[in-house]
């Protein structure tokens, strides 16, 4: 945990001010019992009024001055400790950017949910109250028990005896709560992961009727999670209690052996009174640092895991002195491409060799898992191949910047991803400064106009998160005008045509010829309609190629292709 208070470095101005204001704190409320001892002794015994007035207006004054010290201290402690959870957050956001996905696949979507929120949130809240216990509880122990034996040295025996019995108890509580504040985090990460699972795939859930499954899933999950709280708030709730009991004891003894100190006239009554004060001080102070030592391992425990994000560096990264890309990219060449998914034994691609050339399609088909998708993904640097080169031109694309090589590409992705927001700012997602008529064009081209313009706001209609209100075909018409939108010099369209039906797959891939004219076009398709009109089709088998060629090329060479063609297509379509 101490490595991310690092970040606590903009603010330590206001965490010195915090530390002081505590301590300030602290000395008030140490200097209140003697006066109220002398209350007693100087003022009530005697009965001298005037004494008694004067010394209550300065506790009052102390009283106040140490208010406005407390309510500064807890000022700046939140303030400062909500920056620290504002930036770091920003920073793990930022970090996480960069990842590739090797590291989402490693770590989880639903575990760095949890970390970038839940554990940032256990640090900031223990660093809130850090500030303000790890002065005063030392210094109100320490003190209490040096003010304590300037009234009595022999009735402080009893608070040197008590203190080692309340270190004992709150050690072994930590010591049990440690690991249970660990397996809790991991647990909210498999809630965070059912919860997430359940709420994106509920059309899913809902057509099969598995909702009872999945809430039994669910509630799995919760009630391991719950299992857990349970034990951990069992030690908790015990742990105050025992405490108590001993300051309680410690308190009847201190009154028994004070009593008969009184007695035997080695103490006065004031200050037994004030030792009974700093006794329950010291007992608060140890009370206080009990806290924190429970909240520490759970922010520990938290700690670790954003110190784990933060420590993992991307696996695909720029090069040290990055190759400029130029200003139209050319041919996409794969030079004996070989790729493993991490920890794979089998290669998902093995021995891939081809040209796209500017100016033509090249289609890419093959078979469910046949490693269509993952090629694509080799282009962006998404994974970078484990043998081989992937080359823009002359270029490797490992040699290029990750974000010249990415503006250089339209991506349409398998998936069709959109955003909460408008039309129009989805379609700008893919050039921020595009003007309203490029916009119309991406969309004219992509044959989403009709539709568009049926909806009541047009390019300002609002999508839902996922954009959840509109269909399937017309998702993926969205994505393919936010990548025609940017005008990039390589087009990746990963079976991007699937939910439109023929006649619109017909008339926008006619329209695209046009459009990506002067482009690198490259298209994934499981239908044979939507490449058989492509300058060249490569059809994927296992992660090899099983055949280079035209559709009239392959149907006469490629066994694989011609079993494709005759599954889709009838003989006289064929012919």
């Amino acid at each position: 945990m101490l490595k991310l208070f690092r970040f606590m470095k903009p603010y330590r101005t206001a965490v010195i001010f915090t530390l002081v204001l505590v301590f300030l704190q602290t000395l008030s409320d140490l200097y209140l019992p003697t006066l109220m001892s002398d209350i007693v002794d100087d003022g009530v015994v005697p009965g001298d009024t005037g004494y008694i007035w004067r010394i209550g207006a300065l506790m009052l004054v102390i009283a106040a001055l140490g208010g406005v010290c407390a309510v500064g201290a807890s000022y700046l402690s939140a303030k400062s400790a909500g920056a620290f959870g504002r930036d770091l957050r920003s920073r793990v956001f930022a970090h996480v950017e960069q990842f590739s996905l090797n590291e989402f696949d490693k770590i989880g979507t639903a575990s760095l949910i949890t970390r970038t929120t839940n554990d940032i949130t256990q640090v900031q809240m223990v660093l809130t109250m850090l500030m303000r216990v790890m002065v005063m509880a030392p210094l109100m122990c320490i003190g209490g028990i040096i003010m304590a034996m300037s009234k009595d040295v022999k009735l402080s025996l009893v608070i040197i005896a008590v203190v080692p019995v309340l270190a004992i108890i709150i050690l072994l509580v930590v010591m049990r709560s440690i690991p249970l504040f660990k397996s809790m985090q991991t647990k909210i990460d498999k809630l965070n992961l059912v919860l997430r699972e359940n709420l994106t795939g509920i059309r899913v859930i809902r057509s099969f009727n598995r909702t009872r499954h999945e809430q039994g899933r669910f509630n799995a999950a919760n009630e391991d999670l719950t299992q857990t709280s349970i034990a951990v708030n069992r030690l908790m709730a015990g742990l105050m209690p025992v405490m108590m009991l001993v300051m309680n004891l410690a308190s009847i003894a201190i009154i028994w052996y004070g009593g008969k100190r009184i007695e035997a006239g080695g103490i006065a009554v004031g200050d037994l009174i004030a030792f009974i004060q700093y006794a329950w001080q010291i007992m608060f102070a140890l009370i206080f640092a009990s806290m924190m030592f429970v909240m520490v391992p759970r922010a520990s425990a938290s700690a670790a895991r954003i110190q784990e994000v933060l420590d993992m560096q991307p696996a695909i990264q720029d090069a040290d002195a990055p190759q400029p890309m130029p200003a139209r990219a050319g041919s996409v060449v794969f030079d004996n491409v070989t790729f493993y998914y991490p920890g794979a034994e089998v290669p998902a691609l093995s021995n891939i060799s081809f040209t796209a050339e500017p100016g033509k399609a090249t289609a890419i088909i093959g078979g469910t898992g046949s490693g269509k998708s993952t090629l694509i993904h080799l282009i962006p640097r998404f994974y970078d191949a484990s043998e081989g080169a992937v080359r823009i031109g002359n270029e490797d694309v490992r040699r290029a910047s990750q974000e010249q090589l990415r503006d250089s590409i339209g991506l349409v992705p398998q998936k069709a991803l959109l955003f909460t927001g408008t039309i129009a700012e989805n379609i700008r997602f893919g050039k921020e400064d595009a003007t309203d008529e490029e916009i119309r064009h991406a969309a004219a081209v992509a044959q989403a106009t009709d539709f568009i313009g049926s909806m009541p706001e047009g390019y300002d209609s609002i999508l839902a998160q996922g954009g959840t209100n509109v269909s399937g075909g017309q998702k993926q018409r969205l994505s393919i005008a936010r990548a025609l939108v940017r005008r990039p010099s390589i087009y990746l369209f990963d079976d991007s045509f699937s939910a439109l039906d023929f006649k619109t797959d017909a008339k926008l891939r006619a329209a695209l010829k046009t459009e990506t004219a002067d482009a690198t076009l490259i298209i994934v398709a499981q239908r044979v309609s939507t490449v058989m009109d492509a300058d060249q089709i490569i059809v994927l088998e296992e992660g090899k190629i099983a055949g280079i060629g035209t559709h009239r090329e392959l149907l006469a060479n490629s066994e694989v292709y011609r079993e494709i063609v005759m599954s889709q297509l009838s003989e006289e379509e064929i012919a």
